[in-house]
């Protein structure tokens, strides 16, 4: 391998984490992790998830998950709802305490992407959402 790819992706990765703020200990001005929004994310996106269901989406740690889940339901954000073909299976739902928290989120990223976007020229976004979509191909070839 190349020693220069490495660089050259590890340098942008450091670049890329700085300009959507990743490195902040609650992203996009909230009180949520990185990992606590994706966990919502997830669950918006496909209501009844299992937790074993958000590990193989997110190759996150379960007892990290397992934590997350215990503050949203402390908090009212999600709940859990006993499987009715497997008692040890609970399949998590957002609350609408938790449907709320998320769009608003959702708004603040929607936002942070216009603001970053907007001193671009139209030429520019193109060439940066296509060339985007191609790294994300590339990388989903290779790990499917």
């Amino acid at each position: 391998m190349n020693e220069k790819y490495v660089k050259d992706i590890r340098a942008f990765n450091r670049f890329y984490t700085n300009v959507i703020g990743l490195l902040d200990q609650y992203i996009l001005d909230s009180k949520y992790s990185l990992p606590e929004v994706r966990v919502l994310y997830e669950l918006y996106h496909s209501e009844g998830l299992t937790a074993s269901d958000i590990i193989s989406r997110l190759k996150i740690d379960k007892g990290y998950l397992s934590r997350l889940i215990l503050q949203f339901q402390k908090k009212k954000l999600v709940m859990k709802k006993i499987s009715a073909t497997d008692g040890r299976s609970a399949h998590l739902h957002l609350t609408t305490a938790g449907k709320l928290e998320f769009e608003q989120l959702n708004r603040s990223s929607h936002a942070q992407v216009k603001g970053i976007l907007a001193d671009l020229s139209e030429t520019q976004c193109k060439a940066l959402t296509t060339h985007m979509n191609a790294i994300r191909k590339i990388l989903s070839d290779k790990t499917i």
